[in-house]
């Protein structure tokens, strides 16, 4: 869809414009913010990708999740069949550089983690409104995986990622919350 494409562009050109200090800054904001929600604090097991810049940081978050005693699991997408599932995460060790420059988890040393287990799913996205639709990086992993996932989905954005409006197709489906540096989005969808 050549509007989702052009919305992508504008997003990651604003979002590579932003200092590096601000950057930083606004992470920390929503790593606060994460850290105050009540599902962060029922939350047993989250899971998280590990974020590339300009996206919001997560590894400081998963440090976070870490020292609050929960249980960590990053995807591994499998690109044969664009379908992914998670892993447990207990060190960065743990990871390697994959296609696209992504970070992913080591098979061999790390452990499958079962979709029911997960408690707490940060979704990631490039743009956002405020019902929970969000624009993500177009290979439909999330996609895929959140139709047969029932557990509570949040996303972490730069207040320059939401938007009015952004293409939604049938198959899209919104996150429970958005958190930015200002504010916790309850999305009513």
């Amino acid at each position: 869809m050549e509007e989702k494409k052009i919305v992508r562009n504008q997003i990651r050109q604003k979002l590579h414009s932003m200092p590096k200090s601000s950057y930083e800054k606004r992470s920390s904001l929503i790593a606060q913010n994460v850290r105050n929600l009540k599902e962060w604090e029922e939350a047993k097991l989250i899971a998280i990708t590990i974020s590339n810049f300009p996206e919001v940081d997560t590894r400081r978050l998963i440090e976070n999740a870490w020292v609050d005693g929960k249980r960590v699991a990053v995807p591994k997408c499998e690109p044969k069949s664009k379908t992914m599932h998670f892993r447990k995460l207990e060190s960065f060790e743990q990871l390697e550089r994959v296609f696209f420059g992504l970070w992913e988890p080591i098979l061999d040393k790390t452990e499958l983690v079962e979709d029911t287990d997960i408690d707490l799913m940060f979704v990631p996205g490039l743009a956002f409104n405020r019902k929970g639709y969000r624009l993500g990086f177009g290979g439909g992993y999330y996609d895929r995986y959140l139709s047969k996932y029932s557990g509570i989905t949040v996303s972490l954005a730069f207040s320059d990622q939401l938007l009015d409006n952004i293409p939604v197709e049938s198959h899209d489906l919104p996150v429970d919350k958005i958190i930015t540096p200002n504010e916790v989005i309850v999305c009513e969808h």
